[in-house]
């Protein structure tokens, strides 16, 4: 069985009265492997905490400059870290823009899951999964990468991100067309109708700077927008 227990050594020094080192005194004791898992959770959580803060930072540069606009010296110098800091969590540039745009894609999943299972009917789910998305938008999990330069990146990411794309914006499909199934969405052509929702949400970071008051107006407002449209005609069948 392998051992759950780690050894760590400790060095006690004996000096003499002259001050000279006259031998050296190694002591083992052991260390819980829970004390190990422990500072190794600790270790990872610090990492992604650091990992999303300098997405974010990114993403606040790319949304502002483009991606041929911007530097990883413009990245570290917002986030107040040296350069050498900033290539321990990404190689160069590409591969900084393509983590954006993942967690850009990632929050969106996330708010569309949200939407779907709290939705008792197709417009309630669009409403709520709109609502959710514009909350992360212009919350404290903001600024999100726009995803304006998906041709800037290599071809692997490139394709995984188009993938990812096309995966939520048929998500969100599926949602109206439940909605004009159950009679709670007025009938429309859904790829039309989900990208001018979509593309609406996806572009609040280029004119959304932080401002707390206009966040709180987006969010009470933008969800009764962006649905007024989806509500069927009273009286229509």
């Amino acid at each position: 069985m392998r051992s759950t227990i780690a050894k760590i050594l400790i060095c006690i020094k004996i000096i003499d009265s002259d001050g000279e080192l006259k031998y050296q005194l190694p002591i083992f004791y052991n260390r819980p492997k829970k004390s190990r898992n422990m500072a190794r959770v600790a270790d990872e959580t610090r990492f992604e905490a650091q990992r999303h803060r300098i997405l974010k930072a990114a993403a606040t540069c790319f949304n502002q400059k483009g991606f041929s606009g911007t530097s990883l010296k413009d990245v570290s110098r917002h986030l107040g870290l040296t350069d050498a800091a900033l290539y321990y969590y990404v190689k160069n540039k590409e591969e900084l823009v393509h983590q954006c745009y993942l967690r850009a894609a990632e929050l969106g999943r996330e708010a569309m899951d949200r939407g779907k299972e709290e939705g008792r009917n197709g417009f309630e789910k669009a409403y709520l999964y709109i609502a959710y998305h514009v909350e992360i938008m212009v919350g404290d999990r903001g600024p999100v990468a726009i995803m304006s330069e998906i041709p800037s990146l290599k071809r692997s990411h490139r394709n995984e991100i188009l993938e990812v794309s096309r995966r939520h914006s048929l998500g969100f499909e599926e949602i109206l067309e439940e909605g004009i199934a159950d009679g709670s969405i007025a009938p429309c052509n859904v790829r039309m109708t989900g990208n001018a929702i979509m593309g609406s949400i996806n572009w609040i970071p280029k004119w959304f700077h932080g401002d707390s008051k206009m966040g709180r107006e987006i969010l009470e407002q933008f969800p009764e927008i962006l649905t007024a449209g989806l509500r069927p005609v009273k009286g229509e069948k």
